[in-house]
């Protein structure tokens, strides 16, 4: 059965696996602001905040990544949060420098897809990512992952700052 999910009401279909609370988070492999590749084992022994958006020059991902910066802040160093997208690095750069964003890492899904694809977030038909926001727990298993239905709408930021709570018990 395909998966879908909607912008202004119009399906969209995503590419790769759905992942659920439990499962493993698979690795993958993206490009950093300074065009390093990284990925999930760069960021081992910490709690991840990942959120998925489809591209950082658009109003809900502007507010949403804002946000995320303002909650980095305050989860401390046992924490790290990533904003993945399509956008170059080069873009991702520019807009965290105009929009005063230093607690979030932006990461770059433009080569391959391979987070897209990994995390089943990957809107086949734009080559864009959804917006979804996953929290993995210091060994590696996904405590919380939403897919947001409708992408012109923001995450439950409550429900994803619970998880990350939960794992820091």
């Amino acid at each position: 059965m395909e998966r879908t999910v909607t912008m202004h009401g119009n399906p969209l279909s995503l590419g790769g696996q759905a992942l659920k609370v439990g499962d493993r988070a698979p690795d993958f492999n993206v490009v950093d602001n300074n065009l390093g590749k990284t990925g999930l084992s760069a960021f081992r022994d910490k709690v991840l905040v990942i959120s998925a958006v489809p591209s950082l020059d658009t109003p809900v991902c502007d507010v949403e990544t804002r946000r995320f910066n303002v909650e980095a802040g305050k989860l401390g160093k046992d924490v790290a949060v990533l904003t993945i997208s399509m956008d170059l690095p080069f873009a991702q750069k520019r807009w965290c420098g105009a929009a005063g964003v230093s607690n979030v890492t932006t990461l770059s899904d433009h080569a391959d897809a391979s987070f897209g694809l990994s995390y089943g977030v990957l809107l086949k038909d734009l080559r864009l990512l959804a917006r979804a926001v996953f929290v993995v727990d210091k060994g590696g298993i996904i405590r919380h992952a939403e897919v947001v239905d409708e992408i012109t709408k923001e995450p439950d930021y409550e429900a994803c700052l619970k998880a990350v709570a939960e794992c820091l018990k």
